[in-house]
């Protein structure tokens, strides 16, 4: 069965013992996302088969750490795996804290990377050549640990050799040396998976996960109308598995639980890749995708009380297109309460995302919080369905008001008019509360050139208390990871959302199972790590420092949020939006996030009106501006500025007698 395994994970052995490595995309001990093919500017990647307690693999840990003293800084790049069934992450994470472990240790709760790597015990070493993605080295370290035996040093230094020899461009001269270590139980390794029913078991896992994309007129680029269709793009799924590209749910397994949640089960990747490399067999029985095909319906939730159509836009072949903001007058006679949203795009393959929101009829249309954050209907990204607003809320549609739409297009390969709609559903009775939006941003973003791991931050600090739904992180091509955390007024911090492997193309809300109670004074923080380099396959300029933008060649620090106030009614409206422009502009300010904001804080070109603001609100006379203070002072601004308006408009109506 493991000769049979090895075929069927497509590693292919060549020259002896090299053997091609699949790519794959594991998490480590501390929740940060790893990919094989990320690290293909290596000069070499050697990976450690680590398993908790195992005495042969902590006594070589002097070993491992000695070599990559040296050969780090030649470019090798040094990695550990846990395939253990006993282990979990947070044991490993415990371990390697009480080891002092300095390497990420990729977590393989799945097991199938050690599956197909073939391993079968820890403290094996393997030394992978990036430029051909091949195993050229595998075995001991040295020969200075085996079984309850130590040496004093070594004699042979296995690795050490290996190493060399890849750096001089010689991996012909490499030979394998068995490792001594602890045996780790890989109960797939010895199924036989061809028993896995596609009938029963692969086809309804299929369907219930996947088909709602992968339908005719889907979002998907092909439909799962049955098993020939499924077997044909096998070992596809089999990819996207393992690199974790599908499904396109990317939170962290381990950080919260999202009523929204689209992830699969371990046993659930497990099940589909070990069916792919049994040779995806067809078994008896019905096809249950075969029944199931359906087109998918324009709206989800039926026909829509009010049905907005999006002026037609024609997206060229090719190149940027820089974002649209048409305006569409609302037809309604009257003010609604909206409970639902829906967008029905017109070319799903070229229209990365729509925002809607309400605004001023006749108002200029372009983007700004104000514009389209103040009243926000809602989003489109592919993946997204219908939102319905949380039970007993909704947004509020005054009749004279228009919607204000962000497009967000990306080129196809030919030219296509898109003619995207959107549908409402409206509350029969006002809802109990209002549905708010709002965003930790952070405009003053610099992100250095060629930079690998670069980290930007906001907060937003509620000033009542709030029911917090649902956060969604957002940046372009750069963005690697993001997190959303919760301080607390007494001080604890909780990471309430990880994305560890972020992905552009997939826009999406993570809505809590349960609604998460914050009293005011609570901080929501959050932070996007970006990849500027050339390792990201999508970055559209490694050499340019990159400032905040609109468009997908810029970037953003952009974490979005649905919550409503406690102390809000629909009948009492209470939020204000200059007092929440007031909490962003402090969250991305106070860099320390001691609550004060100095001017050493704040960026060259706002620093002259910031002292300005400074000179006038610093009431405690500590140098710095709270929030509390901020907002006195943008108070006493906003009535200087009424006062001088209402003056201009007297002094006109005098002119005019």
């Amino acid at each position: 069965m493991k000769a049979l395994l090895a075929c069927a994970c497509l590693l292919a052995a060549v020259a002896g013992h090299a053997m091609r490595v699949d790519n794959f995309m594991l998490l480590d001990q501390d929740g940060q996302a790893h990919e094989l093919h990320y690290y293909s500017d290596a000069k070499a990647i050697v990976l450690i088969v680590q398993g908790n307690g195992c005495p042969i693999v902590r006594n070589a840990l002097p070993d491992y750490r000695a070599i990559s003293d040296v050969y780090a800084d030649r470019g090798v790049r040094f990695l550990m795996i846990n395939s253990n069934l006993q282990d979990h992450r947070e044991s490993i994470a415990a371990e390697a804290s009480e080891w002092d472990i300095p390497y990420p240790i990729l977590v393989d709760e799945t097991q199938l990377v050690g599956e197909s790597l073939g391993l079968t015990r820890t403290a094996e070493v393997m030394v992978i050549d990036p430029r051909r993605w091949e195993i050229v080295y595998r075995g001991a370290v040295n020969d200075r640990l085996t079984y309850e035996r130590q040496k004093q040093a070594a004699s042979e230094h296995y690795l050490r050799d290996a190493l060399d020899a890849v750096l001089a461009g010689d991996v012909a001269a490499i030979e394998d040396h068995g490792a001594k270590g602890c045996l780790i139980n890989l109960p797939g390794a010895d199924a036989d998976h061809t028993q896995i029913s596609y009938s029963d078991t692969i086809a309804p896992l299929l369907r219930d996960n996947c088909q709602e994309c992968h339908q005719p007129g889907g979002i998907a680029p092909w439909a799962m109308t049955g098993y020939p269709m499924v077997r044909g793009f096998a070992p596809m799924i089999r990819e996207v598995l393992r690199t974790k590209r599908m499904p396109p749910w990317h939170a962290d397994p381990h950080v919260g639980t999202w009523k929204n949640d689209r992830g699969l089960s371990v046993e659930e990747r497990q099940t589909l890749v070990h069916w792919v490399e049994a040779g995806a067999p067809r078994g008896e029985g019905p096809d249950p995708l075969a029944e199931a095909v359906e087109t998918a319906p324009e709206w989800p939730l039926g026909e829509p009380d009010l049905i907005v159509e999006i002026p037609p836009f024609e997206v060229a072949a090719s190149g940027i297109v820089e974002y649209q903001f048409p305006v569409v007058a609302n037809p309604l006679d009257r003010d609604v309460w909206v409970r639902a949203m829906a967008i029905d795009p017109g070319v799903t393959e070229v229209v990365h995302h729509v925002l809607v929101g309400t605004t001023e009829p006749g108002r200029e249309a372009k983007y700004s919080g104000e514009s389209l954050m103040n009243n926000y209907l809602g989003g489109y990204a592919p993946g997204t369905g219908p939102q319905i607003m949380p039970q007993g809320t909704g947004v509020f549609v005054p009749q004279d008001v228009a919607f204000l739409f962000q497009m967000h297009y990306t080129p196809y390969g030919r030219v296509m008019t898109d003619r995207t709609r959107m549908g409402l559903y409206f509350h029969d009775e006002p809802p109990a509360n209002f549905l708010r939006h709002s965003v930790a941003l952070n405009p003053t973003i610099r992100i250095p050139a060629h930079a690998r791991d670069h980290e930007e931050s906001a907060y937003f600090e509620f000033y009542r208390d709030a029911v917090l739904y649902q956060v969604l992180p957002h940046s372009h091509y750069r963005g690697k990871s993001s997190t959303f955390a919760l301080q607390y007024p007494d001080g604890r911090e909780e990471l309430i959302l990880s994305v560890p492997n972020y992905d552009f193309n997939w826009q999406r809300g993570y809505e809590f199972v349960e609604p998460r109670m914050l009293p005011a004074g609570t901080r929501l923080i959050h932070a996007t790590v970006y990849d500027n380099s050339v390792q990201n396959p999508g970055n559209p300029d490694p050499t340019r420092d990159i400032a905040w933008g609109l468009y997908s060649d810029d970037e953003m620090l952009y974490g979005d949020f649905v919550f409503s106030w406690v102390e809000e009614t629909s009948a009492h409206p209470i939020d204000n939006p200059e007092r929440t422009e007031v909490v962003q502009t402090v969250g991305f300010l106070d860099r320390d996030r001691d609550g004060n904001v100095r001017p050493d804080e704040v960026p060259e070109d706002m620093r002259e009106e910031f002292n300005r603001a400074l000179e006038q609100g610093d009431r405690d006379g500590n140098g710095a501006l709270d929030q509390a203070e901020y907002w006195e002072v943008a108070q006493a601004q906003a009535k200087a500025r009424a006062q001088r308006t209402a003056s201009a408009a007297e002094d006109a109506s005098a002119a005019g007698e």
